[in-house]
């Protein structure tokens, strides 16, 4: 093989437009841009414009605001860590902490806090230590014989 014999695919490239050519050729005259107007122009982008009148996103108000101090967290449920000491990346009487959330991949590594909810049932006895938790999640966690230890994040510290 020599360099050049190389060639592209057959179809993996179209022959360019040429417009303006004549009304034969289907994109004469007007060059398929219609006729007159703003758009018929040369680089015109015109995204929201709706001709004069007061656009729809001025028009619907804006509701609400989102506090600078809110503080998201990662949910997981007593079903999912029912799930995981099923599963064998946890067991039962362990200490299960932030790293053991993330290893057990029920929370990820970016340090946003944990909080436990009561959803589903957890049959094994874990000693959990979350940043928040539910009432009813405490009392199933304690239920099945395990505790729950609620850790104080930095976010809370600095507030």
């Amino acid at each position: 093989m020599r360099l050049e014999d190389i060639r592209d695919n057959p179809g993996a490239s179209k022959p360019k437009k040429r417009v303006g050519r004549g009304i034969g050729s289907g994109t004469g005259k007007t060059s398929g841009k219609g006729v007159k107007g703003q758009k018929a122009r040369r680089g015109v982008a015109v995204n929201g414009f709706e001709g004069g009148q007061m656009p729809i996103y001025r028009r619907v108000p804006r509701r609400g605001f989102t506090p600078r101090n809110k503080v998201l967290y990662q949910i997981v449920n007593l079903t999912a860590l029912q799930g995981a000491v099923e599963a064998g990346k946890l067991k039962s009487g362990q200490v299960v902490d932030r790293e053991a959330f993330v290893a057990a991949g029920l929370a990820r590594p970016n340090g946003t806090p944990v909080r436990i909810l009561a959803k589903g049932d957890l049959k094994s006895a874990l000693n959990i230590h979350a940043h928040s938790a539910s009432a009813a999640a405490k009392t199933a966690i304690e239920g099945a014989g395990g505790s729950l230890t609620l850790q104080v994040s930095a976010d809370e510290i600095a507030s």
